[in-house]
């Protein structure tokens, strides 16, 4: 081809890709050089639905899950509507009751393509995402049916009596594990059956610790591996455990709360309560795959994440995050949160030393190395671990209190600290300020609690932060105690009333609360002395009883009074402690009760 040719036809072909170029619609506006909008972009026609707002909402009701429950609302109650998603062609289908404190009882999602019902949410699952049996929501791997399960064959089979199956010891062990039948249920979603399940194995636990309390004594076997198997699992699960967490876990609400109330303290000079992130600012942030944007722009004027309940627990909650945040620091972001990881290491690292110490101070190095095992191996103290809260920080506590018993002031200042970390431990003021006479010694109760008086001084100084501490203290009541007394949560069965076929049981809740408080009050004086066995077992007695009528109950939970379960069950019967030594009427020194004296 002639070179002019070929020249007039590179040109033509340019001319037509410049004039397709230049009729392509633009992406954004364009304007002259002078400013002017010459352009817009193009903006196609919103996408059509397949079907109509009543096929949907009526492929919505077909559906097996949601039929069932609008079986229990009176047709004319209800009321429904369906909304189309032109960028995902996803219909959302709600419907509501106008029955009391009925509110939406549905929450559906129908592809518009294909009419299929891809989620289906009724009752609490409405309203509660933590209802919905996401997968691996709390503790991501932990969950693994392969992990859960071997943790709870090396718990049974390292503790267990095997040369006597049908023993005590493990029934006590296998309650103990029960809980992973309703935690199994809470991950399918099943909620009305996986809280009813939780009560049996508390309430057994809690007739096997009064029984311990009152008796004195503890199972009338041991363990039957060798102290260096037992000290080499330990040290296998520790490992196991911090990988776990490091590598498989997540962070929780709780555990991003803390983060945040630390960050509150060192960095903004506030005290959390009344000062956390809310989500009423300007949206600074991604949204979620249901639209939701978490980050906003706060009244400080930074984009944080909101976690506007967050300020709910006790002070020491949010102090024993100030380390982490000090050391990892916080970007304002739910992102891996090392800081809160830190934590939830740190008090699950003091909690499990302090079983081995409190184990080989009462019964020997077996003892100790028993209750160390019993703490890396029990699945339910990972799931705390592999969730990153705060559930680890009391027990740690009140464990290190149990083994520092014998004096006055180092008890009361770590029920103490306890107590302002999860409010559950005040429970156990009259029990530990009456050890180990029922009120025979009121100088050892006025050493208790001045010990406790430091505890709470040593909590409530961020009080002092703000510009009107009697204010902050009228705040902190507020979103603490006010809050918790009176919050909704279908997590128990005290709170199912406005589910229809569900018994109203709040006059029964109210009851048992007020024998709870009750009998925290006899404990003061009954029974007249009591050993470090018997302070251990009334201690999970307590603990076990708070949780059982607890409105919004959970299975981070469950490590709360694991440790005193443990050791009370655990230590061996021809171990038991002698009774404290009677002292003379006139003493006023303090003497060591009793100890357990290992069988050699």
């Amino acid at each position: 081809m002639p070179v002019k040719h070929l020249v007039a036809v590179v040109g033509l072909v340019a001319l037509v890709l410049a004039g397709a170029a230049h009729a392509a619609p633009p992406t954004s506006p364009v304007y002259d050089s002078n400013g002017n909008l010459i352009g817009t972009p193009f903006v196609p026609p919103p996408a059509e639905p397949l079907l109509t707002e009543e096929e949907a909402i009526g492929r919505a009701l077909a559906d097996g899950k949601v039929a069932g429950w609008l079986d229990r609302y009176p047709e004319a109650s209800l009321t429904k509507e369906g909304t189309f998603d032109e960028d995902s062609l996803v219909w959302t289908v709600k419907v509501w009751s106008s029955l009391p404190d009925a509110g939406q009882v549905v929450l559906a999602k129908v592809d518009d393509a294909t009419g299929a019902v891809t989620e289906a949410w009724t009752g609490p699952q409405v309203a509660w995402k933590m209802a919905r049996g996401y997968d691996g929501a709390f503790g991501r791997k932990i969950n693994n049916p392969w992990i859960w399960g071997s943790l709870c064959a090396v718990f049974f089979v390292g503790l267990a009596n095997l040369r006597r199956p049908l023993s005590v010891r493990n029934l006590d062990l296998l309650v103990l594990l029960s809980f992973s039948i309703s935690l199994y249920y809470f991950n399918q979603g099943e909620v009305f059956t996986a809280m009813p399940v939780a009560y049996p194995p508390m309430l057994y636990l809690l007739g096997r610790m009064a029984w311990i309390g009152w008796k004195g004594r503890g199972s009338p076997t041991r363990a039957l591996w060798p102290v260096w198997v037992l000290l080499a699992a330990t040290v296998f699960l520790a490992g196991f455990r911090f990988g776990l967490n490091l590598r498989a876990s997540n962070v929780v609400d709780v555990g991003l709360a803390g983060v945040i109330g630390a960050q509150r303290i060192v960095e903004d000079g506030q005290m959390p309560f009344g000062n956390m992130p809310e989500d009423e600012g300007e949206e600074c942030g991604d949204a979620d795959s249901e639209g939701y944007v978490r980050e906003r722009i706060q009244t400080n004027g930074r984009c944080e994440v909101a976690n506007g309940r967050g300020d709910t627990y006790g002070p020491i909650s949010y102090l024993a995050y100030v380390p982490g945040f000090v050391a990892l620091g916080y970007d304002y972001k739910w992102d891996y949160l090392p800081a809160a990881h830190f934590t939830s290491l740190l008090w699950d690292t003091l909690a499990l030393i302090g079983m081995g110490a409190l184990g080989f101070r009462f019964g020997g190095l077996r003892l100790g190395a028993t209750l160390a095992f019993a703490w890396a191996a029990y699945p339910f103290t990972q799931y705390v671990s592999s969730s990153n809260s705060n559930d680890s920080i009391m027990p740690a506590l009140l464990i290190w209190g149990l083994f520092f018993v014998t004096s006055a002031p180092a008890r009361g200042l770590f029920v103490g600290l306890a107590a302002w970390t999860k409010f559950a431990s005040l429970l156990l003021l009259p029990l530990w300020a009456s050890y180990p006479k029922a009120l025979k010694w009121p100088r050892q109760q006025l050493l208790f609690l001045a010990g406790f008086g430091l505890a709470t001084a040593l909590a409530f100084w961020i009080l002092l932060l703000e510009p009107d501490p009697l204010h902050a203290a009228r705040v902190f009541w507020d979103r603490t105690f006010g809050w918790q007394l009176s919050r909704p949560s279908p997590f128990s069965i005290w709170d199912w009333k406005e589910y229809p076929g569900y018994p109203d049981l709040h006059v029964v809740q109210t009851v048992l609360k007020g024998l709870l408080v009750a009998a925290a009050g006899v404990l003061a004086f009954v029974p007249r002395t009591r050993n470090v066995v018997q302070l251990a077992a009334l201690t999970g007695a307590l603990l076990i009883g708070f949780e059982l009528v607890l409105t919004h109950w959970f299975y981070l939970y469950i490590p709360w009074f694991f440790p005193f379960v443990a050791f009370a069950v655990l230590v061996p019967a021809a171990m038991r402690a002698a009774q404290p030594e009677p002292l003379p009427e006139d003493s006023s020194d303090e003497r060591p009760v009793g100890e357990l004296v290992p069988i050699r």
